[in-house]
C-alpha cells in the first residue's frame, strides 16, 4: 500500500493562514511588514516565481516593494538598489532572486544584503547562526521541509537522514537544519560512493539534486519519508528528482511534485518576512 501523500499546498495555506493573521497584528500596532523582491533579467522560471510571491504577498497583507532590472544591469547598480532598500525603513525584507545574469556576483550582492532583512537565509551570518545553533532566518526551501516534517508528526529526532545535494541553497542548510532536529545526517554528491546503498539507510531520504526522476524504488528502504526537493521541466511537464510512482507505493510518505516542497518554499518567505518585521518593532 502506498504511504501518505504529503500535502504541501494544504500545509502552505495553513502557514499562510498563521501569518495573515500576524500581519494584522502588526498592522494594528502601526507597523506593515515590507518585502522588497529585486529581479535582474528576463529568466521565465524567475518572473513566474516572482509574480506568485507577489500573489502571496497580496494574501497575506505584506506590502511589496518589487524592482525588475534588465539583464544589462551592472553590479553596483544592483548593489545600490540593495543599498536602497537596506536604509528603507518600510522595508523589512529584501529577496534576491536567483540566478543572476551571467557576469553579476551573487555572492558580493547577497553579502550586501543586511542581515536584518535576510528573508532568504542565504546571508552569510543567518548562515553561521544557523551553523552555531542560534536563532537566524532560515533558507526557505529547507524550513519549509521541516514544517512539512512538523505538521505530519514526522519527528526526526533519533532517525537516519540522508540529503542526496550539499547546495549552499537547500542541501547545506537542509543537512544543518536535521542536525538541530536531531537527526543523524549524511551529506551526499557527486563524488559519493554506492549513493544506491547510502540512501536506502535512509529514515528520512531529501532529494535535492537537479535531476530528474533519479532516485527510484533502488535508492530507498522500505517504509522511508522520501522529500522531493526537484524541479525538473521535461517534456510531459514538470517533475522531481524522485520517480514518484516507482517511489510512492514503498515510502512511509512521500512529497509529489508539483504541489508538495514547492508552495512551502513561498510560505516561509512569508514566515521570514513577518518575523523580520517583528524584530524590526522591537528595536
Amino acid at each position: 500500500m502506498a504511504g501518505v501523500i504529503i500535502d504541501g499546498k494544504k500545509v502552505a495555506s495553513q502557514v499562510r493562514a498563521r501569518v495573515a493573521e500576524q500581519v494584522r497584528e502588526l498592522v494594528a500596532l502601526g507597523v506593515t511588514p515590507g518585502l522588497a523582491v529585486v529581479l535582474v533579467g528576463d529568466d521565465p522560471a524567475s518572473q513566474s516565481y516572482v509574480n506568485m510571491k507577489e500573489r502571496d504577498c497580496r494574501e497575506v497583507g505584506i506590502r511589496s516593494f518589487d524592482t525588475r532590472l534588465t539583464a544589462r544591469t551592472s553590479q553596483s547598480e544592483l548593489e545600490e538598489v540593495i543599498d536602497r532598500f537596506n536604509a528603507d525603513p518600510d522595508v523589512h525584507g529584501i529577496l534576491l532572486q536567483l540566478p543572476l545574469p551571467a557576469g553579476l556576483d551573487a555572492e558580493s550582492a547577497i553579502a550586501r544584503i543586511s542581515a536584518d532583512k535576510d528573508v532568504d537565509g542565504f546571508h552569510p551570518m543567518s548562515i553561521g547562526r544557523l551553523v552555531r545553533g542560534l536563532p537566524a532566518p532560515h533558507a526557505c526551501t529547507p524550513e519549509g521541509v521541516m514544517e512539512l516534517l512538523r505538521a505530519y508528526d514526522i519527528d526526526p529526532a533519533g532517525k537516519r537522514a540522508v540529503v542526496v545535494g550539499r547546495s549552499v541553497l537547500v542541501g547545506k542548510p537542509m543537512a544543518l537544519l536535521l542536525i538541530e532536529a536531531n537527526a543523524t545526517v549524511t551529506v551526499c554528491h557527486s563524488r559519493t560512493r554506492d549513493l544506491t546503498a547510502v540512501c536506502r539507510e535512509a529514515d528520512i531520504l531529501v532529494a535535492a539534486i537537479g535531476r530528474p526522476e533519479m532516485i527510484d524504488e533502488r535508492y530507498v528502504k522500505p517504509g522511508a519519508v522520501v522529500i522531493d526537493v526537484g524541479i525538473n521541466r521535461v517534456e510531459r511537464g514538470m517533475v522531481g528528482d524522485v520517480a514518484f510512482d516507482r517511489v510512492a507505493p514503498i515510502a512511509s510518505a512521500i512529497t509529489p511534485v508539483p504541489g508538495g516542497v514547492g508552495p512551502m518554499t513561498r510560505a516561509i518567505l512569508m514566515v521570514n518576512t513577518v518575523d523580520a518585521a517583528q524584530a524590526a518593532a522591537r528595536r
